[in-house]
């Protein structure tokens, strides 16, 4: 799965549809949750892509990158 500068915008600016962390910020989420993700399987479709890009972003530290992101090019309503 190739990370593009839309990807990662789009992962910057994603919230949780579901669950414990419903309508929290994907990089707000703590890492647990994702590796949780990883064991049990996660969801089809983007929604699953992107959780599996977080869950690579978190592993290897680069959650920073994600913030300059969200701070250059925030949210758009």
């Amino acid at each position: 799965m190739e990370i593009t500068p839309e990807r990662l915008q789009k992962l910057a600016n994603m919230k949780m549809p579901f669950g414990k962390y419903k309508d929290q910020y994907l990089i707000d989420i703590p890492e647990y949750y994702y590796i949780w993700f990883q064991q049990k399987g996660f969801p089809e479709g983007k929604l699953g892509q992107l959780l599996q890009s977080m869950t690579e972003i978190k592993i290897n530290g680069l959650e920073p990158l994600i913030r300059r992101i969200q701070k250059d090019f925030p949210r758009r309503p």
